[in-house]
């Protein structure tokens, strides 16, 4: 089963369980699910009726919890703990993860230093280690580990839910690509249309010098025979007449 199918299944699971219960026992479900190995995206857990009625209740931590793991970070968690309820191991280990493709999304070469900040690793063995096993080994990034230069060059991430506001400046994003590439095509077909009017021009330039050509081995032909033919001189003709006179 790939990445994506499990997902697909995961979020059908818990937007259904979230759907059916309120209170304390929504809470769980909130902790279930984002504690759960295999699921990297709440947006659609976020959206179930009854966790937004979380908002302004004395459960709005829970509420607050599942925004952090569908938009935030490590960094995030740590600025705003006394505010959350207190994460476990695997929790955790998700944040971390979801923190590097949240990294991925702006830049494609991420630098060790950078990442051991962000993931409150202390050396690099542990932050290879992480990104192999927790990152590579799962599916949702793919890249080189490049030890001389430090850094992790990425290849693939998978994405993480859309922000508030983000959705809007994606649709701008794909619509100034859009301009760009109608443009561009437009600038192919010009290109495209001046060859064929280019080979038109030669086909029809070799074409005349053809004619041409052909012209003057018929006109030079025709001398060669004019001069090749016998000419008969008035004296000739007499003395051939007297001979036959004769």
């Amino acid at each position: 089963m790939d990445i994506e199918q499990r997902q697909a299944e995961l979020i059908d699971h818990f937007v259904k369980q979230a759907s059916n219960q309120k209170g304390a026992a929504l809470g769980s479900v909130i902790v279930e699910a984002t504690s759960q190995p295999s699921l990297f995206a709440f947006s659609e857990i976020l959206a179930v009726p009854n966790i937004a009625e979380f908002e302004g209740t004395e459960n709005s931590k829970y509420l607050d919890m599942l925004r952090l793991f569908a938009h935030g970070t490590w960094s995030d968690y740590k600025n705003n703990a006394g505010h959350l309820p207190q994460l476990v191991p695997d929790q955790v280990l998700k944040l971390k993860q979801l923190t590097v493709l949240t990294l991925a999304e702006t830049n494609k070469v991420l630098p060790y230093d950078e990442l051991m900040e962000e993931l409150d690793v202390t050396n690099v063995r542990e932050l290879e280690d992480f990104l192999i096993n927790e990152c590579m080994y799962t599916g949702i990034v793919r890249g080189k580990l490049d030890q001389l230069r430090r850094c992790f060059e990425v290849q693939f991430a998978a994405g993480r839910d859309l922000r508030p506001g983000q959705l809007g400046s994606m649709i701008q994003t794909l619509s100034n690509w859009l301009t760009t590439s109608d443009n561009l095509l437009i600038s192919i077909q010009e290109k495209i249309k001046w060859a064929d009017s280019m080979n038109e021009m030669d086909k029809k330039h070799r074409k005349d010098l053809e004619e041409k050509v052909e012209e003057a081995k018929k006109s030079l032909s025709h001398k060669l025979h004019t001069v090749s033919r016998p000419t008969l001189t008035a004296e000739g003709t007499r003395r051939s007449t007297l001979n036959l006179v004769e």
